[in-house]
């Protein structure tokens, strides 16, 4: 476990319940600066609960969550967003009608600082902010790899560079933190592998790395500790090694992770 001085985020105790179902129970987990951290576990563990209540999408029933010292609890998903902590989500959410380019444009206008007179009335300052932002988008999607598909329809793209898309989008928000859901999802092997390389260079870059994901040799070649939930209670917290051999881990997995993974 991390030191609670040294976390950016810190779950504590967390408890999510729906009527007499148990989402979550007892979750406490910290991820620090330059980490990447995997949460893992099967279909139903509480995985995309926990995401959710980081980023606001869910409330807990017990416990709360600190992001650089700051209590997340009564903040909404847009507030906890400008914090510098941002998600992306299962599904793609692009605007499949709009351009590459305009999809990571709108994500830069939210962040912009330009006020509706200064675009109504065409000032200086409103020219200059959106040559900017349209600069800054193409850096983005040179970075995440598609600049490409610039002028493109975002709908007609595969699915794996929706991903990538949907990854820039997230940088426009000029995250400190990314949670990033199942993102190999649906990816063949070769993208995987460029999505890998991807995530090393976003952790390059200073940004913290939570993600959930299936893929278990993915989330051993690329998280530095790995959460396990079972049945929406932690059974292990540790490196990928230790988790490998982790008997907790085997007994309810059957050891199919440690085979896939050696």
């Amino acid at each position: 476990m991390t030191p609670a001085a040294m976390a950016e985020l810190q779950v504590e105790n967390v408890a999510v319940r729906f009527g007499g179902l148990v989402a979550l129970s007892g979750v406490s987990f910290s991820v620090s600066k330059g980490e990447t951290v995997g949460l893992v576990g099967a279909n139903g563990a509480g995985k995309t609960t926990a995401f959710n209540v980081i980023t606001g999408f869910q409330r807990p029933t017990a416990g709360r969550i600190v992001y650089r010292g700051r209590s997340l609890s009564r903040l909404t998903p847009h507030q906890i967003s400008a914090l510098g902590l941002v998600r992306t989500f299962q599904r793609t959410s692009v605007f499949p009608n709009q351009t590459v380019l305009d999809n990571v444009l709108i994500g830069l206008h939210r962040m912009a600082r330009v006020t509706v007179w200064d675009v109504l009335l065409s000032l200086a300052r409103a020219r200059d902010t959106e040559r900017h932002m349209r600069d800054r988008a193409r850096d983005l999607l040179h970075f995440v790899g598609i600049d490409q598909r610039s002028g493109d329809r975002a709908g007609a793209m595969s699915y794996g560079e929706q991903r990538l898309l949907g990854v820039a989008v997230a940088l426009a928000s000029n995250p400190s933190m990314l949670l990033l859901d199942e993102p190999v999802s649906g990816m063949n092997r070769a993208e995987k592998l460029k999505f890998m390389r991807l995530l090393d260079a976003i952790r390059a870059l200073g940004i913290v790395l939570l993600l959930v994901e299936h893929d278990m040799p993915m989330v051993m070649g690329i998280c530095d500790r790995v959460v396990v939930l079972h049945h929406g209670a932690i059974i292990a917290n540790g490196p990928p090694s230790a988790i490998q051999r982790d008997p907790a881990v085997i007994r309810a997995y059957l050891g199919t992770w440690r085979t896939d993974c050696a």
